[in-house]
């Protein structure tokens, strides 16, 4: 039984929820996991864990600074131990060639380079938004040509038999 810490950056709540459903899959195999707010949690991966999978979001078009000075402080930790990385972006779904140049950008800039790496779809939470927030992501959204405009609604692309075959198999070559 390994245990496993899933430190995340997460701006509109999205990666969080992956990050607790990849801890509940991690759980439903035997092992421990333990999920953190990066912005909350003390900034060093603690010595108790065998593994740990990194989530971050993407927003306008890189991932969050504060994960990527964590990364950046913990890479000794990430290079010794089985390490993954999610990265969750609008690209995600429907522009994987967008998706993999912002983890490519992230690894370049931290100098991490996972062995696991999960793309996954975020969300459109146009109910949750502010009036100009709301209306930047319509534009973002129209712009795409793919995504859905109605900011009536929200809309969440994750697809969570990807991320649970990402966990699994993370936990399946430890």
């Amino acid at each position: 039984m390994a245990n496993i810490y899933l430190p995340y950056g997460t701006t509109e709540g999205q990666t969080a929820k992956i990050a607790e459903y990849i801890a509940e899959v991690v759980r439903a195999h035997g092992h421990n996991a333990e999920t953190a707010d990066i912005r909350q949690a003390a900034d060093t991966i603690p010595d108790r864990y065998d593994a740990v999978i990194v989530g971050a979001s993407v927003h306008l078009g890189k991932h969050e600074d504060y994960v990527r000075d964590f990364v950046r402080k913990n890479s000794d930790a990430l290079q010794s131990l089985p390490s993954a990385l999610f990265s969750v972006s609008l690209a995600a779904h429907g522009d994987t060639g967008n998706a993999e140049s912002y983890v490519e950008k992230f690894e370049h800039e931290t100098g991490w380079r996972p062995a696991h790496v999960g793309l996954f779809g975020g969300a459109l939470l146009y109910t949750q938004y502010g009036f100009l927030k709301r209306h930047m992501m319509k534009k973002i959204a129209s712009d795409k040509g793919t995504l859905d405009t109605d900011t009536s609604h929200d809309y969440v692309y994750t697809e969570w038999d990807g991320v649970r075959r990402f966990a699994e198999d993370f936990v399946n070559g430890l």
